[in-house]
């Protein structure tokens, strides 16, 4: 500390003890008072780049063609799919689900026309369709055509139809979707253009009552879900009923995190009580670390309740990690204190003990602080807001634990008496004694081991990849994970992807009605008819085209259900007796087809106006060999070397396109600037310790953890996914604490020894033992996320807990070991 801060602190913190705490306790009040607000986020929207182009496309797409979320029921029932019984089941789950308030429409396999249970001509079949509830309908006949048309297969039955699917859409609340859409339009051209000041004060106006518009949507969906599981659960005893569809993720997602929260939060609470119980065998060295984390944690949490910051998928973790480091830091603390009532006088007063310990840690805590706030600079630079929002988070979370660990926990350690140690702090420590040993000894062997450790970690990372399978995210028995994977395998896939084509202007001439076989057929079908040569757009040209990409696309391995325009015409195509319809007769049929059924059957897949249509695809998710950006280039090169178009006349959209950006932007921004971040905390060290040579000694074996963590995925074939990409900032953020204490502690131990070896042994019996102590919660901390039910958190604690062992292995060893042979004291 500088004379002037030291002299402020001693007078008022450590003087006034009782003053302290009150003051403390009045700012947890304030913010306990907003924790209440404290709100979890697993929406799309936060996990999204906002400046991304292919979001903006994907929502003007969205937009443009009505695209709406649903949710979906499946049902395998006991009996056969087409068993009067099971017919009527289904009817009955359609109709209680339509009873629901929340629900706006249902359709089942009961609701869609059955166009091959007649016969006839087109215009027959289109005013005597069946539908499959039927007296009149011929059940086979209805079972071949459900499981083998190209618009109801894989939609509302599966092919081998044993399987049916009854989607749900749920009424829209149009006050948050007109205020959605607003913000993102001007999102969307802040990025692209800027505002202006009017459109940036709208936009602030906006935001402000977003939050509240969401809260109310997001809790009307949780009812929503509610609700439709309630109904499920009344005809489970008649089939195996799973739930599905985005909403039901979003809701499922908020109690995963939720739960998280709470299991990660008391497990580490009961870990850190067992372990400082073993480790110091005294109450008070138990009750002061819990105390910290306790209001360190409740303020961070008022403080997201107060501003409004949601906690997301990737943030998540923010607590149980202000958990780790609070204790960690406080370890220290306590590891020092004991070190001084060892060492100093016996008649040492209770407040110079203290006065000492904070003295002495001061400022290895704060560069330790400033180090690890530099480490996740890398995930505020991300472009991802959830992920800035997480090294944001983390940032200020390491403020609020510095100013805790050096007011909470020395006043209160004040206000109890000086006492007896029951383990005093002794000399030597058996693990560090015998790494500090093995180094004295073996310390070229360390170095060697090093360098074939960094060579093998820079090939595996070589072999990283970064992947997104959404379905194996989840545990198998988890209703998310069951219902994705019938989806995925029965139903035609689940990732959604879509493909927009953007045509020319073309000339072509219309037959007309006296050279068109099917005129009368379609006259009787629509009534008289007028020629309209002056506005035609479905051509031949236009439809041969899209039946290209159609089947170009279904027969990618990859594909599951492809829908479009061309899914339409062959249906009608069909029912023609084969014929192709001609320019004349596609814009007839479009312009006379009742208003409902244009919606739903053509709609959604041609946007006149805008001269494009579009190709509705699902990927099989659950393929294990799957590599979705390399899906994505291959679908790229190939509709324009092989299909023959023009990068301007097609566009690849939808979620997977989105999450595939999301990850890779994130790749590069962790593994490209760790290199950067490991430059931040070397100027951070070398400013520290006034050195070149320590801040290399102090940066290199942190990079080693690094490195090793993330070339152990690579071997391994782990791919990097959202959670397990901020591996290589959290480790290095936390790795380096205990080298900057260490290399803190030798700098003041050497001038009192002036021996490298007898320090080095000293060190490791002391300052050495607060890091074994710091390490072993932090592993066992990070262990206890394999709780969760989120795949990707799991992979993160245990590579995360695995990554701090590497990083007390490299500090104790090829660090100490480098000290020894630089010699930069």
């Amino acid at each position: 500390m500088s004379n002037i801060v030291s002299a402020i602190y001693d007078r008022t913190v450590l003087r006034f003890p009782h003053i302290t705490l009150i003051v403390l306790a009045a700012i947890l009040a304030f913010f306990a008072l907003s924790a209440p607000s404290f709100k979890l986020d697993a929406s799309s929207d936060a996990l999204l780049l906002e400046n991304d182009k292919d979001l903006r496309n994907f929502r003007d797409l969205a937009q443009r063609y009505g695209i709406r979320e649903f949710l979906f029921v499946t049902l395998t029932p006991d009996k056969g799919l087409f068993d009067p019984a099971t017919i009527n089941l289904v009817g009955q789950i359609r109709d209680d689900l339509k009873q629901l308030d929340s629900v706006h429409s249902v359709i089942s396999m009961l609701d869609v026309p059955l166009v091959k249970n007649v016969d006839g001509t087109l215009a027959d079949v289109s005013k005597n369709f069946r539908l499959l509830g039927g007296d009149d309908v011929d059940l086979e006949r209805a079972r071949i055509e459900l499981t083998t048309s190209p618009v109801y297969r894989n939609l509302v039955v599966n092919p081998q139809g044993t399987l049916t699917a009854i989607q749900i859409f749920l009424k829209n609340n149009e006050e948050f979707l007109q205020a959605q859409r607003r913000r993102n339009d001007l999102i969307s051209k802040r990025g692209a253009e800027g505002l202006n000041s009017t459109e940036q004060s709208e936009l602030e106006q906006i935001l402000v009552g977003y939050a509240q518009l969401k809260d109310v949507a997001d809790n009307a969906n949780h009812r929503a879900v509610a609700e439709i599981r309630e109904v499920m659960a009344r005809y489970a005893g008649n089939g195996t009923l799973y739930l599905g569809g985005v909403p039901m993720i979003v809701d499922d997602m908020v109690t995963f995190i939720g739960h998280d929260l709470l299991t990660f939060g008391g497990g580490v609470a009961i870990f850190l009580i067992v372990m400082l119980s073993i480790i110091f065998r005294e109450a008070r060295w138990v009750v002061l670390p819990l105390a910290s984390c306790i209001y360190a944690g409740t303020i961070m949490v008022g403080l997201l309740g107060l501003v409004g910051w949601n906690v997301t998928i990737i943030s998540s973790n923010f607590i149980s990690l202000m958990l780790i480091i609070t204790m960690s830091m406080n370890i220290h603390l306590i590891v020092r204190y004991r070190e001084l009532f060892r060492d100093l006088p016996i008649e040492t007063s209770q407040y110079d003990l203290v006065r000492e310990t904070a003295h002495h840690m001061v400022r290895p805590c704060l560069y330790t602080a400033l180090t690890t706030i530099i480490a996740f600079t890398s995930l505020v630079v991300s472009g991802i807001k959830p992920v800035i929002d997480f090294g944001w988070m983390m940032t200020i979370g390491l403020a609020v634990v510095f100013m805790t660990s050096f007011t909470l926990f020395p006043a209160s350690l004040l206000l109890l008496k000086k006492k007896p140690l029951k383990r005093p702090e002794g000399e030597h420590y058996v693990f560090t004694e015998v790494l500090s040993n093995f180094t004295e000894k073996y310390g070229t062997l360390v170095v060697i081991i090093s360098i074939v450790a960094a060579l093998l970690g820079l090939v595996g990372v070589q072999k990283l990849e970064v992947e997104n399978s959404f379905i194996n995210y989840f545990h198998e028995d988890t209703e998310i994970y069951q219902g994705l994977k019938q989806i995925d395998e029965m139903l035609g896939g689940t990732t959604p992807l879509d493909v927009v084509l953007k045509f020319k202007d073309e000339i072509e001439t219309p037959q007309s009605e006296e050279q068109d076989p099917g005129f009368d057929d379609l006259a009787e079908l629509f009534g008289e008819i007028e020629s309209a040569d002056d506005d035609i757009w479905f051509t031949p040209t236009k439809i041969n085209r899209i039946k290209k990409v159609h089947d170009y696309l279904d027969n990618l391995e990859a594909v599951g259900k492809v829908l479009s325009l061309a899914t339409v015409v062959r249906v009608a195509e069909d029912l023609n007796k084969g014929q192709e319809f001609d320019a004349f007769q596609l814009n007839v049929i479009y312009k006379r087809m009742p208003y409902a059924l244009r919606a739903a059957m053509i709609d959604p897949y041609v946007s006149v106006p805008d001269n494009e249509a579009r190709v509705s695809v699902r990927i099989y998710d659950s393929l294990p060999d799957l590599r979705r950006k390399a899906l994505l280039e291959k679908i790229d090169k190939e509709l324009h070397e092989n299909i023959g178009l023009e990068r301007d006349e097609y566009q690849l959209a939808g979620l997977l396109v989105l999450y595939n950006n999301m990850l890779q932007s994130l790749f590069k921004s962790q593994i490209q600037t760790l290199g950067v971040v490991m430059l931040g905390i070397f100027l951070m060290l070398w400013i520290l310790f006034r050195s070149f040579t320590v801040a290399l000694i102090g940066v290199i074996p942190n990079l080693l953890a690094a490195s090793s963590i993330l070339g152990v995925m690579g071997w391994l074939g782990i791919p990097l996914d959202m959670m397990t990409i901020t591996i290589a900032a959290i480790t290095v953020g936390i790795a380096v604490d205990d080298c900057i204490h260490y290399l803190y502690r030798f700098r003041e131990e050497y001038p009192l020894r002036q021996d490298y070896v007898a320090t080095m042994h000293y060190c490791h019996a002391n300052i050495a033992k607060a890091a074994f102590y710091t390490t072993v919660t932090i592993t066992v901390g990070f262990s206890i996320l394999v709780l969760s039910n989120f795949i990707p958190t799991i992979l993160f604690g245990a590579l995360t807990a695995v990554a701090m062992i590497m990083a007390l292995l490299a500090a104790l060893t090829l660090m100490a070991k480098l000290v020894l042979a630089w010699r930069p004291y």
